[in-house]
């Protein structure tokens, strides 16, 4: 059976749980760069050498226990709407769903670990947690590095560290990063002083899925910019810091709406409960707002709000190539937009919701 069909009705292992901060933090993703000696960089090799190491690679990625029951792909070989589905489950980057060649995934069948084979760099391995766990998941990052490292000798540099494809990757090859929602901080319009803060401490912030991609629902990725001259452990103790004082501040924007403006607070989240729960048509950009007021109205501890885990659920399902694969077709926008709101409904449990007869 093709694995992504078996993903798609399935549990998303990193998303069952709400993890540490969860109803504030969606996910934390650690991502090792890592390049093979003897093989030239993914943008100066031929593709019968990228081929040849990329075979090793998947071998000797299926032969740890961290992947004993998971599956792999060559990327080249899917269809556009299966290498969607695969970003938007945030196991591939935005740059391997266009890539054509000897790429490809191997990833655990919980889907909290991947790899991602010849995309910038021969070997990207990540790890997703759900909630705060920059520690752990970085251990376990670490664990499949150290395994993978014993058959597939990585290219280092007792100066310079690990030597990457992208000069802003040399060093660590770290990439860690936090997927966090602060709806409070933007409502009360003190998110770009918090973002400069941000980044003139060596921290950048990007979109929904990453670089290269836009803020969408308040969520924000904050990741380490820094690879070459700090080590890992620095980097995972400035984002612990830098994460924690903006959960922080979110709260106390929360405590601050609360105080001057909950009737009105109360209100766009009902709203949005309302519009999710009786709507015809709802385009993916709108869900994925109406969804981060329902979480916001979660983490104020409005009754009758739906659970966190099961808002991440939504979210994540009610993306377009999720519901395609849903629905078992490719469908137009508008037909993408009827399907998702009747599926919400269903998923959210409304039953009552006024159709004209026919």
């Amino acid at each position: 059976m093709n694995p992504i069909a078996e993903m798609v009705q399935g549990p998303v292992g990193w998303l069952r749980n709400q993890g540490p901060e969860g109803d504030r933090i969606l996910s934390t993703r650690i991502r090792l760069a890592r390049n093979v000696v003897g093989t030239r960089f993914c943008g100066r090799a031929i593709d019968a050498e990228l081929a040849a190491l990329g075979d090793q690679i998947e071998h000797s990625s299926l032969l740890l226990p961290e992947f004993a029951e998971g599956s792999a792909v060559q990327i080249s070989k899917l269809p556009i709407l299966d290498r969607q589905f695969l970003l938007e489950r945030h196991l591939i980057s935005h740059d391997l769903t266009a890539e054509v060649g000897s790429r490809g995934l191997v990833w655990a069948r919980d889907e909290s670990r991947s790899v991602m084979i010849n995309e910038e760099d021969h070997v990207r391995i990540q790890v997703l947690m759900p909630g705060f766990q920059v520690e752990t998941a970085y251990a376990a990052a670490r664990e499949v590095d150290e395994k993978l490292r014993v058959n597939l000798p990585f290219a280092y540099d007792e100066s310079l560290g690990y030597l990457t494809a992208c000069p802003t990757n040399v060093g660590t090859g770290l990439r860690a990063s936090v997927l966090i929602h602060l709806p409070a901080l933007v409502l009360t319009q003190r998110i770009k002083k918090i973002l400069k803060g941000v980044t003139q401490v060596g921290l950048t912030v990007r979109g929904f899925y990453g670089e290269g991609t836009e803020v969408m629902g308040n969520f924000f990725q904050v990741s380490n910019q820094v690879t070459l001259g700090e080590t890992e452990a620095e980097t995972l103790k400035k984002l612990d810091r830098v994460v924690r004082q903006i959960l922080d501040w979110e709260k106390k924007a929360e405590n601050t709406l609360l105080s001057d403006a909950e009737l009105q607070i109360e209100d766009k989240i009902l709203r949005a409960l309302g519009t999710l729960k009786y709507s015809r048509l709802l385009g993916s950009g709108e869900v994925i707002g109406l969804l981060s007021a329902a979480r916001f109205g979660s983490t104020l501890g409005m009754k009758n709000v739906p659970p966190v885990p099961v808002l991440n659920d939504v979210l994540l399902r009610c993306q377009p190539a999720h519901l395609q694969r849903l629905a078992g077709r490719e469908m137009v926008a508008e037909e993408r937009n009827a399907f998702r709101a009747e599926w919400i409904q269903k998923n959210l449990g409304v039953s009552d919701v006024p159709r004209r007869e026919v």
